[in-house]
């Protein structure tokens, strides 16, 4: 099930550095391993912000939930979820 994510990161300006740096460094490194096993097919960031729109393959509404909330930026987000289906004027379908 393909799903459309829009992550917008608000990382508190507060926050040691150190553990910035840290957690943007997990964050990389888990969404990284995502897209190696094809359950993370695309990401692209949005122009002058902090934030992406992603599409998701995966089972399932849980399993989305699960790897989204197992992101390390994940308490600093606000995250939109798109259930996508196929359209009925799509040529590849």
């Amino acid at each position: 099930m393909l799903f459309h994510v829009r992550m917008d990161v608000h990382i508190p300006h507060d926050l040691d550095p150190g553990v910035r740096a840290e957690t943007v460094a997990k964050e990389k490194a888990y969404s990284q391993e995502l897209q190696r096993q094809g359950t993370w097919p695309h990401i692209w960031r949005i122009v002058g912000e902090y934030s992406n729109f992603s599409i998701f393959d995966v089972a399932d509404g849980d399993e989305l939930h699960r790897i989204l909330s197992g992101l390390p930026l994940f308490p600093y987000m606000d995250i939109h979820v798109t259930p996508l289906a196929t359209h009925p004027s799509d040529i590849n379908a």
